[in-house]
């Protein structure tokens, strides 16, 4: 099986503000995948988990063409690595990974965006250590680790891994990508010289 055969059942994994969301969606549109939001299914009113999730989750990666654009919330991370069959690892430095969580956490705020289930960001919740810009500020370098630890367990021992680290090649990716699944036969060689976990180099 190719590498880009195996792209049916994909996790995009990354610290918070990584860009894991847009870059699913454009794994999504261009496999012709289920793009599979799980932020949007496990946020209730006022940030509270919804008790449904576990099932949602369940039943959206049932099939075999989807992205899912975590890594998992702990109750849900093993059945997603065991169903997927490629982790996309967006592995950003922490300056550039800081500088799109702020942005993204200011447009949200000023412009009152409503995101799942009616929540919002606000200039209170700005203050709380749960928000996106402090944790992703602090979890930058432990969820590197988790990711890397979790590659040399058994659950990932099937997986094919794409390792990006930065902005520029998640773009190369894509466009290898786009030209891979036009033409398989050509994907074959472009997906060759994608950087894959663990580095040979």
């Amino acid at each position: 099986m190719t590498a880009v055969a195996q792209l049916r059942r994909v996790i995009v994994g990354g610290i918070t503000g990584a860009g894991k969301t847009t870059l699913a969606r454009r794994i999504a549109t261009l496999r012709g995948l289920t793009h599979v939001e799980l932020d949007s299914m496990y946020h209730g009113p006022d940030w509270q988990p919804r008790p449904e999730f576990d099932a949602d989750a369940d039943a959206a990666t049932r099939g075999d063409e989807w992205v899912v654009d975590s890594t998992g919330y702990p109750s849900v991370m093993d059945m997603l690595w065991s169903r997927a069959d490629t982790l996309v690892w967006l592995d950003l430095p922490r300056h550039e990974v800081m500088r799109r969580v702020v942005i993204r956490s200011v447009r949200r705020t000023w412009h009152r965006e409503r995101l799942w289930n009616g929540n919002r960001e606000t200039l209170r919740s700005w203050l709380s250590p749960e928000h996106p810009v402090p944790w992703a500020w602090r979890h930058h370098c432990l969820r590197r680790r988790q990711i890397r630890d979790r590659l040399t367990q058994p659950v990932a021992s099937h997986l094919h891994v794409i390792h990006l680290t930065s902005a520029r090649e998640a773009e190369a990716w894509l466009r290898d990508l786009d030209q891979s699944s036009r033409s398989p036969a050509k994907g074959d060689r472009e997906q060759s010289a994608i950087k894959a976990w663990p580095d040979p180099s």
